[in-house]
Order: C-alpha cells, then structure tokens, then sequence
C-alpha cells in the first residue's frame, strides 16, 4: 500500500531520535539539547514536524513554491493544485524533489496523488518503494532541476533552520547533490565530544578486555577510544602528543578515521552535518558551513570545494582494550563522564543496526563479494588517486602478515593477536612472520620492532613507515569507491 511508503516510516521514525540526539538507537531516554524538549512518540514527532512546516519561510522562487506548498499547506485545494503544478511544469530533475517532498506530505490522499504523479512522469512503477526510487533515479544521468539547491535549502531548513547554510553554495559541489540525505538528526544533534575526560588505564575499571577501542598513539602519546563511547557521539575532538585531532566515527558505515584539524596554518572545526553521502557521515566546518566527506577528509559541498583543501589522516586502529592495553601500558582512555547521560554499555548503541546486514540508508550500488556489514581494511594513498584497495578482516586474521601494493608503494600488513591491523611501506622488503605483536621477521632472517609510527630493523638504521589505513563496512566503502579492487 501507498501509505506505507518506507520513506516516511524512515523520517517520521527518525525525526524521534533526531531531538533525542541519534539515529537509530530507541531503548532509553538520552538527555536532549537545551534548545529542545523531549519528543517521546511518534505523535509527538509529527506534531513537531507540522509546527516546523507551518512556520513562514522566506519567500520561495516561483519555480519551487509548489514543491513547498506540499509540505507546508493545511488547504487540500492547495496541495492538490501544487501537484499539478509540478506536473505542468515538470523537470527531470522534478523527480528526486517529489521523493523527498513525500514523507513529509500530511494528506494520505495528496501523499498518493504526488507518487501516480512521479510514476505518471517517469514511467516507473515503484509505488511506495523509496529505496527503489532512489536507486533508480541515481542510475539516470544528472540533470538536477535549476532550483535544486535553492529547494535543499527551504525544505530542510524547515527541519533545522540551519540546514539552509549547507546549501547556499550548493552549486559548488564535487557530488550529486541528490545524493546527499538528511540523517535524521539536527546538526550537532548526535553531540560531539570535545577535549573529553580521560583516564589512566589502571582505573578504567568499566571496560572488559574484550571491549573494542580505537586506538591512537602521536608522538608517544597513547589513548585508547572506547566504540561504546564514540558510537553515541560518533565524532572526538582532542589533543594528542601535542597534536590537535578530529576522530570521526561513522556509525552506519563502519569507519573510524583520525584526521588532523590543520591545513597548513588554517585549523578546522568540524561538526556533524547531520546529513549523509552514500550512507557515509558529512561533516561541517563552522567557517564557512562547507560540507566535507568523512571518507576523504575534503569539502564536497560548498565554498571550500575546489580549494586543494584535504585533511591529513593519522594512524588508527580498531581492536580490544586487553591487546591496547597490553601494548600500551601508559595509555590514557576516555572517561564515561562525558557530560551526557547514556548507556555506555558495550554493545548498546546501533544494536539493532549491528545485529543485522540491513541498511538504515540505500546506496546507489552494493556488491556481493561480501556481506554489507563484514568489516574491511581501507587503504588509500594521496599520491595514487586512480587505485583503491579493500582487504577484508576475515582475510587478514588468516594472514596476519601480507604483502601487496598500490600503485608503485608496496606496503605490508600486520595483524596482531587483538586484530588489529597495521601497514607499512615495505621497499622491497620480504616479511614472513610475526613473532608477537611488537616483532616480526622477514626472510632474512632479521628482526623488526613493531611501532604505532613505523618498522624498525634491530641493529640497523633502517625504518619503514606507517600508512594510514581504517576498516570500514564494505558496502560503504564500496558505495563511495566502486572501482576499489577487493582482497577477500
């Protein structure tokens, strides 16, 4: 049935835990921004949503007020007018504005008149199935209709009047703009922590052994980041070793990255965007309001794109508190005093989201190699722009030390008994075993120390350095790099 259109299921779902300050989880109350009150139900919700929409807006381009006339007219005489508005003057660009105009459509009757009108148009038989929609309209050529920034920016600016700064240079863009979804949360709605509570590891009583971490180490500095913490916060600003640091942790893709916050002597403060890119987290910077891929560490959308602008990744990895802290005795780790109230435990945040290979977001392509959600290393480097390459974890842990390269770098990856994943530039070098994870061997027989920074040959003056690496969801990286080539 037409009224089940997943689309407004999603949004209506997700606007609950948009001013809770999350997507997806739903199983406690957390504390809510201060300029909010709680929403608690799904009444409640569309209510807020309504008082948003009838709100006046600036005054709309003509070319747009019927799309806006459908999300924010009582009047059925209007609504049913503003569609055969759009239909006279209908845009293959028309297609995707209608799609994200539906959910939220009041009037079951105008919600169906809008879907015959979009089927009527474009030949589709879909019905009610916005993640078909959407597929099928990223399969066609670009041609966004010439308002479209224009429309991003007043429909959902109805959401989070700041949403509307996203988009006013959004005809600077590196992606399609159809492309980028809005997440369900208000900006900064799922909050951010900066420069957290830490502890030594000696009192970190509230984490197992088993418990997974990120962890950093930067100029002999080591913190561990606890994924309990970060799944509710899914962003870290810190300083580590002297160095000021973003870590970014995209929940629904999978991939935790820790980016320095300066280019050359400019520094940036990022936020969450609270839209997505292919499922993939989009951040902000607060200058200028420049949408940037967390993937990439680069604006996208906005006045910075096109501006050589790219943020450096450092080193990170993904494995368990036991193994980080084995390695790193005098590692610091985050407090659970955050300055929110949530349910830290292990596991709790996205656990429905984790516990299946389902997707909260619908992607332009999937491959079926792997599973959506098996985790695989990603490896990238800034002077080969044409070769991606995604190892997969379950590979790895088979071959804990592999060798390959990309483009004219061969590298190395190490896999310790925590899981944790390592690479290194190898020049030639030929490793054959891991000995523990603080030593491994190559052919000849020599030994080489295992650092956070790089290889070291005893006895020798020779060094080999560390290559940023991070796992990720396959179907995300995936989505945002088809063309990577797969080791599985």
């Amino acid at each position: 049935m037409r009224q089940r259109f997943s689309a407004l299921l999603l949004l209506l779902t997700v606007a609950v835990i948009a001013f809770a300050g999350g997507y997806l989880v739903r199983d406690q109350q957390p504390v809510m921004p201060s300029r909010s009150s709680p929403i608690r139900s799904m009444d409640e919700a569309r209510t807020a949503l309504e008082r948003n929409l009838a709100r006046e807006g600036d005054q709309q381009a003509a070319s747009i007020g019927s799309f806006m006339t459908l999300v924010s007219s009582h009047d059925r005489a209007s609504l049913f007018e503003a569609v055969t508005t759009v239909e006279q003057e209908w845009h293959p660009g028309s297609a995707v504005m209608i799609l994200e105009c539906i959910p939220l459509i009041r009037s079951n009757a105008v919600r169906e008149a809008a879907i015959d009108l979009l089927q009527r148009q474009t030949g589709q038989q879909f019905d009610g199935d916005s993640n078909a929609w959407y597929r099928w309209i990223w399969q066609q050529d670009y041609t966004p209709h010439p308002e479209y920034p224009k429309f991003k920016s007043a429909l959902y600016s109805r959401l989070d009047s700041r949403f509307q700064e996203y988009f006013a240079s959004a005809d600077m863009a590196s992606i399609r703009l159809d492309e980028v979804r809005w997440g369900g949360v208000r900006r900064d709605g799922i909050p951010p922590l900066k420069d957290p509570k830490t502890l030594p590891a000696v009192d970190a009583g509230y984490l197992a052994d088993s418990d997974v971490v990120f962890g950093v180490e930067i100029n002999g500095e080591a913190r561990a980041y606890p994924k309990r913490i970060l799944a509710w916060h899914e962003m870290v600003k810190d300083t580590l070793g002297g160095e000021s640091i973003n870590g970014v942790y995209c929940t629904l893709c999978g991939s935790m990255i820790v980016y320095q916050t300066k280019v050359g002597d400019t520094h940036y403060e990022l936020g969450t965007s609270g839209f997505l890119y292919r499922s993939n987290k989009l951040m902000y910077d607060h200058a200028t309001k420049s949408l940037w891929s967390t993937l990439d560490g680069e604006p996208v959308v906005g006045p910075l794109v096109g501006k050589g602008i790219k943020l450096k990744p450092l080193h990170v990895v993904t494995t368990n508190w036991g193994q980080w802290r084995q390695e790193h005795p005098a590692t610091s780790v985050l407090s659970l005093e955050t300055g929110h109230r949530r349910d830290y435990g292990e596991g709790v945040a996205y656990h429905d989201y984790f516990a299946t290979d389902e997707l909260m977001f619908e992607v332009p392509k999937r491959d079926a190699r792997l599973k959506n959600k098996d985790e695989v290393l990603a490896i990238r480097l800034d002077n080969v722009t044409d070769e991606r390459l995604a190892i997969s974890v379950g590979f790895l842990a088979k071959h804990r030390v592999y060798q390959d390269r990309i483009g004219e770098t061969e590298f190395v990856v190490l896999t310790d008994d925590g899981g944790a994943n390592r690479v290194y530039e190898s020049k030639g070098v030929q490793f054959t075993e891991l000995l523990d994870s603080r030593v491994v061997r190559d052919q000849d027989g020599s030994e080489w120390e295992v650092t956070e920074s790089s290889l070291s040959k005893l006895g020798a003056e020779m060094r080999l350095s560390r290559l940023p690496a991070h796992r990720a969801f396959w179907f995300g990286w995936y989505a945002a790099f088809p063309a990577t080539r797969l080791v599985k």
